[in-house]
């Protein structure tokens, strides 16, 4: 009987925990993405005059948000423990990042990890599944840029356009530097059957912890984004004349590998009820020079399913001992993502400040004209 009313308990307050993290993160999306927008429809007309300021503002709000959505899993307790390169060095040289993809979660891995790479936050470009466009933070990321990619054969070609057209729009315009794109094209559990009988039928590799990318995305922003040089090689210039001096094209392709205790991806629900123990996530980073990456699409093709023989063997290694493997003979060292409650504590404040200041405002209008 004790040990029936200890383990009611226990559960009361993990229901009772998660009732009050929903209502606050509820609160919280209320005040600040309506800020957000309401800050940006303010400053249009320095969007006329001074489109740098503009967007630079607007980058700086958008790493705030994503901040607050890191915030969510580390008052929960999950943090992340990264590997491999250390990325922060390059964080001002334009790169491609390929993900695995298992989960909502990854994404909120994520916008944890990278907050303390300088300016990558602000200036980067999602690509992600259409569906997310309509959720509470669809209409952010539609303001900052991101593209949003519908899946299946039958968009799958006009996605591209649509792609490289965007690409070409929003990309330097916005002084973009980092994109980020999972090529698997979809959650794991979903397509890992599918992939399995591909690699099957055409003699590849059969993989567990990953899938077989695609190329589609891929091939399109190597060509769109980085300087080719005329024997179709990747160079160290842009190709657009006007943007020589300024801007030497994508630099890096950062191979990223998330991993998660005992192959349990944390989902969004996980992030946003905090049901879950205290839990450690491990980021594994892979940096390549953009000269070593082949433009064509078949030997592109290759090197890109080689990147996920590598993801399984870092991932199998990882399930088996709790660690990725060492590079070369250097020993397997890990870093302890850190964030600073305080600047979480200011945004959350400033957050919460502005909606107050935007419902009056709004409210004081309203009263105006009615």
């Amino acid at each position: 009987m004790a040990q029936l009313l200890d383990g009611a308990g226990k559960l009361g307050w993990v229901l009772l925990k998660s009732v009050l993290r929903f209502l606050f993160m509820f609160i919280n999306n209320c005040a600040a993405i309506p800020s957000y927008c309401l800050y940006l429809v303010l400053l249009q007309p320095l969007r006329i005059w001074d489109r740098s300021t503009f967007w630079y503002i607007e980058g700086v709000m958008f790493k705030w948000l994503l901040a607050m959505v890191s915030s969510w899993g580390w008052v929960a307790g999950y943090t992340v423990t990264e590997w491999g390169d250390d990325v922060r060095p390059i964080s001002e040289e334009e790169a491609m990042v390929i993900v695995n993809h298992q989960s909502t979660g990854d994404v909120c891995t994520l916008m944890m990890c990278l907050q303390d790479k300088g300016t990558v936050v602000r200036k980067m470009m999602w690509l992600m599944d259409h569906v997310f466009k309509y959720t509470n933070f669809g209409l952010v990321s539609l303001i900052h840029g991101d593209f949003f990619i519908r899946q299946g054969k039958a968009h799958r070609d006009k996605q591209l356009v649509y792609l490289k057209d965007h690409l070409e729009k929003y990309y330097h315009s916005r002084d973009r530097k980092w994109i980020v794109l999972f090529p698997e094209g979809g959650f794991l559990r979903k397509r890992r059957e599918t992939s399995q009988l591909f690699a099957k039928k055409h003699s590849l590799p059969h993989l567990t912890h990953v899938t077989l990318p695609r190329l589609g995305a891929t091939h399109v922003i190597l060509k769109c984004l980085s300087a080719q040089q005329e024997n179709g090689t990747i160079g160290s210039d842009t190709g657009t004349p006007n943007q020589t001096a300024k801007r030497k094209g994508l630099q890096w392709v950062i191979d990223v590998t998330i991993a998660y205790p005992k192959a349990r991806p944390m989902d969004i629900q996980t992030w946003i009820f905090g049901y879950r123990p205290p839990t450690v996530t491990h980021v594994h980073y892979r940096m390549y020079p953009i000269k070593e990456v082949p433009l064509e699409a078949e030997p592109l093709t290759d090197w890109l399913y080689q990147r996920f023989v590598e993801k399984e063997d870092l991932l199998a290694h990882f399930y088996d001992t709790g660690s990725f493997p060492p590079e070369g003979h250097k020993e397997a060292v890990s870093r302890q993502m850190g964030v600073n409650p305080m600047w979480l504590c200011i945004i959350q404040v400033f957050a919460f400040a502005s909606g107050y200041m935007w419902y009056s405002v709004l409210q004081y209008l309203y009263c105006c004209l009615f």
